[in-house]
């Protein structure tokens, strides 16, 4: 609605605000406009203007469009030309009160608001009935005055049969018939009207549309002469007054009502509604004199359920997604409703619409919405199918134990993917040999040359992904090489003994070889019986006896004594024959030698050593 009005200006010290007009009158469902301009001094830059009708606090001013009971219904425009103006559609009985408007500068001071603003009335249209004895007049009636000039179409059983500036219309006539008014394209509620005699009806909705499960409400009032009285009031179906009138009776299956007085008003009361009780409802009396039953249309009550609505219908991870409750039509007593969602049968937001971006596997699930106030009354649960790439890539083997040479072996490879993986490639020791096959790969017979890492690839047509991989090998094979590692490292380790024991005979020997010849030289080639005892520490000779010689045979005692620790034990034996020049081959020299190490101790003496250790070396040379 557009207004030619006169210019209001608001201002001082150089501030101001100029509303185009302070007052509107409009229509309930239609569009009107608010404009203004405003001026400020100079040394200002504007950085913010907007409309509004709520005042949180000194310095918070609720921006209209984004206002909750104007979503979608209020939007702001600006340009310098034509000034800032506020457009609101569908408007409400709701959206009556006093609109300002606000800029704001660079500054912390220069703020400025228009007050007064502009005040907006919101009014429906209503048919009034007059009657007297020679006509009836019919008045569109409105709760303030229209803003602007309006043209009135008046429509006769839903013919136009006036059009004219005038809100009034006679009828001169006995016959019954539907009336209402219309102006701009809203129409008032039709009346029945019988001329000259006081009988007419109004529905109080035409149309009503509600929640599956609710209860609602349809009502009418009504007029007739003073000397009829009412005895019965009958709401039904229209086309089925005779075919089945109980259903509409009172108490009928627990679900309908009247409520009234009966006498001028009535009202039909039914709970739980369902989708089959969409249906146009009538309503007539019958007095002691007469049944009158208007013509015009009823009342029409569509029941919805809720759905839910995804958008896009296909969701890949990554995406945006759009969740909308959506009913049939648009609800009666809360044309612009708050939704509660629920997923998986858990409230997880309030909101008109639920928007999930970026859209991940884990949003997954079971929704469905609710109307605020109706939460008992949710829509049916829909899917919110996520499509996403092969995950959780993995190959298994079976037989899970041991795997013997020749026997069957089957890999199968998983992997966690929406849609299900569609292909299947298998790879050896990193090089393709199955590419498209299967979920499973059988070996019949497993063999030494099948040992070797096993891995494969997933594909779903949104992606692929690898498993780790999977190393098979015969345990005959493991237990070959790992007799091999235990024999190497016993040979390593029977070497280095052999070695060590090498090293130390070689020692001994020098020693014991030094010690025989100098025992040879003290012989000196006779025949005579010799005996020496020798006693030394630590392995090294350093004293020497002699006994009698016994001169039978020529045969040589050497006896010599090593003493290193305290009574420990540790004899020498060794058998010496020299060999004769002449016979080589005969040549044999024994010896045997027995080391006892144990911990050190006190040294002895080496008096003391020669009386108590029994270490003794025996050397026996023949001369054949």
């Amino acid at each position: 609605m557009l207004c030619d009005c006169v210019s209001v200006v608001l201002g001082q010290n150089g501030w101001s605000v100029t509303y185009t007009t302070q007052r509107i009158c409009a229509l309930k469902g239609s569009t009107v406009e608010l404009t203004c301009s405003y001026i400020y001094p100079r040394g200002y830059r504007v950085t913010t203007t907007f409309w509004f009708t709520k005042i949180v606090d000194v310095e918070n001013y609720v921006n209209l469009t984004d206002d909750p009971d104007y979503k979608d219904r209020g939007t702001y425009r600006s340009d310098r030309m034509n000034g800032h103006t506020l457009k609101i559609t569908n408007l409400r009985e709701s959206d009556s009160t006093e609109y300002k408007f606000r800029f704001i500068t660079d500054q912390t001071r220069g703020k400025y608001f228009g007050n007064p603003g502009v005040t907006l009335s919101v009014t429906d249209l209503q048919v009034k009935v007059t009657t007297t004895w020679w006509s009836t007049t019919l008045t569109c009636s409105t709760t303030c005055t229209l803003t602007g000039n309006s043209t009135y179409i008046w429509y006769r059983n839903s013919k136009i049969v006036q059009v004219a500036s005038s809100p009034s219309y006679s009828v001169y006539f006995k016959t019954e018939d539907s009336f209402y008014c219309a102006v701009k394209g809203i129409n008032s509620p039709a009346v029945s009207v019988r001329a000259q005699s006081y009988f007419h009806l109004t529905y109080t909705h035409q149309r009503i549309c509600t929640l599956k499960g609710s209860s609602v409400n349809i009502s009418c009032s009504y007029t007739y002469p003073r000397s009829h009285t009412v005895s019965e009031t009958k709401w039904y179906i229209k086309g089925k007054l005779d075919e089945a009138p109980q259903i509409l009776s009172p108490g009928y299956g627990g679900r309908v009502e009247y409520l009234g007085n009966m006498q001028s008003d009535s009202t039909l009361r039914i709970t739980d509604l369902r989708e089959e009780d969409t249906a146009e409802y009538k309503f007539r009396f019958r007095t002691d004199q007469t049944n009158w039953e208007p013509t015009f249309p009823g009342t029409t009550l569509t029941v919805t359920g809720l759905q839910v609505k995804v958008t896009p219908a296909t969701v890949t991870e990554g995406q945006k997604v759009k969740l909308t409750c959506i009913t049939t039509c648009t609800l009666t007593d809360n044309p612009n409703p708050t939704y509660i969602w629920y997923k998986n049968g858990h409230v997880t937001t309030q909101s008109n619409s639920l928007f999930l971006k970026p859209v991940s596997s884990e949003d997954a699930g079971r929704y469905s919405c609710a109307v605020e106030g109706h939460e008992d009354l949710y829509s049916p649960e829909e899917t919110l199918t996520v499509r996403y790439g092969p995950r959780n890539t993995s190959v298994s083997v079976s037989p899970s134990g041991e795997i013997v040479e020749g026997s069957s072996v089957t890999l199968t490879c998983s992997s966690d993917a929406n849609p299900p993986v569609d292909k299947y490639t298998w790879y050896f020791q990193n090089k393709t040999f199955l590419n498209g096959f299967g979920q499973m790969y059988n070996i019949s017979k497993f063999k030494s040359k099948d040992n070797g890492h096993y891995h494969c690839e997933a594909w779903n047509g949104r992606g692929s992904r690898n498993s780790t991989a999977l190393m098979i090998i015969l345990p005959e094979k493991q237990t070959s090489v790992l007799n091999a590692a235990v024999a190497i490292i016993v040979v390593v380790l029977v070497l280095i003994l052999c070695l060590s024991g090498l090293m130390w005979f070689r020692k001994k020997a020098s020693i014991s070889t030094s010690d025989t010849r100098d025992t040879s030289e003290n012989v000196q080639g006779d025949s005579s019986q010799v005996y020496e005892n020798v006693s030394s520490l630590a392995m090294t000779p350093t004293a020497a006896q002699t006994a009698a010689t016994v001169g039978q045979d020529d045969v040589h005692y050497a006896s010599v004594h090593f003493s290193r620790f305290i009574k420990q034990e540790v004899p020498l034996y060794s058998t010496v024959q020299l060999p004769q020049p002449q016979k080589q081959e005969e040549d044999v020299q024994y010896d045997v030698v027995k080391f006892n190490l144990p911990s050190a101790a006190n040294q002895p003496t080496a008096t003391h050593a020669a009386e108590e250790d029994s270490s003794v070396l025996y050397s026996t040379v023949n001369k054949p």
